[in-house]
């Protein structure tokens, strides 16, 4: 394997560090609706892949089978509702409490294809799930002590995780036979059609936002979506999987960081406790993972 132009740790330090500012950016476009900000989200994503899927990959789409067609955009569906429960959570909840909650979508995941494909929980995937429900209730039950409206926000962030889990078990087989570029194309188009529906259905403004608002709609299109997003899978070429899931857990303490410094809105005590339970329940979650799927490996290449 050729050597990589930059580091790709650098890169998903970037990575993570552009994902951590999506919350931040939907708190700062304050007077337009969760949907609307998600719509121009994956809207100016699409505008932006569009010169590229035209000019490479084109040729690509009389490939994709039907079934891959629908699974796609059933992708596209689940992503646009993931962006609706977790900017609208934003808007009853804090920053850290919806960030982490959202972060639990490995959990979900690993549930997900426990029922769909018969995956075995090893003793350690137990005991991570465990500590990071112990860490999802501790927040849960702070904010319900605050108010009834961040309790509502820690159940739409959860709603949020569970939306985004099924957007990626619907792409995982898609993704095996369609490239990157084209599949990210096919699902933010989607999703974005999904949310003008939506947003007609609820009669939401689409035009009438102050001008600095449009700039984080841009904002939010390139910084986490591209600059985040797109460098992790740049760096899988180099870097495991299991690597990049551990550094993408780190998302929480960095949006917490950065509501601090742009918000002013400081975690509580339990907010934090609970917090740094869920991503030590994540590490490990993530490390029994990579270990059982190592094992599977080995066992595999000595048959």
């Amino acid at each position: 394997m050729r050597k990589p132009p930059f580091n790709p740790y650098i890169a998903v330090g970037i990575g993570v560090l552009s994902i951590s500012t999506s919350a931040i950016f939907v708190r700062l476009a304050s007077e337009a609706p969760a949907s609307i900000i998600a719509n121009y989200r994956l809207l100016f994503a699409v505008l932006l892949l569009l010169p590229i899927v035209i000019g490479k990959y084109r040729h690509e789409f009389k490939n994709i089978t039907r079934k891959n067609w629908f699974l796609s955009i059933l992708a596209g569906i689940f992503l646009a509702m993931h962006f609706i429960f977790w900017f609208e959570s934003l808007n009853y909840t804090s920053v850290a409490s919806s960030v982490v909650l959202v972060s639990m979508q490995p959990i979900f995941a690993f549930i997900g294809t426990y029922f769909l494909f018969g995956e075995r929980f090893s003793s350690g995937t137990i005991i991570s799930i465990a500590i990071v429900i112990i860490g999802s209730i501790i927040i849960g039950f702070n904010d319900f002590q605050i108010s009834g409206d961040a309790f509502f926000g820690d159940i739409l962030a959860l709603l949020g995780a569970v939306a985004v889990t099924i957007y990626f078990l619907s792409g995982q087989q898609v993704r095996k036979h369609v490239s990157l570029i084209t599949y990210t194309f096919v699902v933010y188009g989607a999703s974005t059609v999904t949310l003008i529906l939506f947003n007609i259905i609820k009669q939401e403004d689409f035009f009438h936002y102050p001008a600095d608002h449009w700039w984080i709609f841009i904002a939010l299109a390139i910084i986490p979506t591209f600059l985040g997003h797109s460098l992790f899978n740049w760096s899988l070429k180099w870097l495991s999987t299991a690597t990049i899931s551990m550094a993408i857990v780190f998302e929480p303490i960095g949006a917490s960081i950065l509501a601090v410094i742009f918000l002013g809105e400081t975690p509580t005590w339990a907010q934090l406790l609970g917090g740094t339970i869920i991503i030590f329940g994540l590490f490990l979650f993530i490390v029994s993972i990579s270990r059982k799927n190592q094992v599977t490996i080995s066992t595999k290449r000595h048959k």
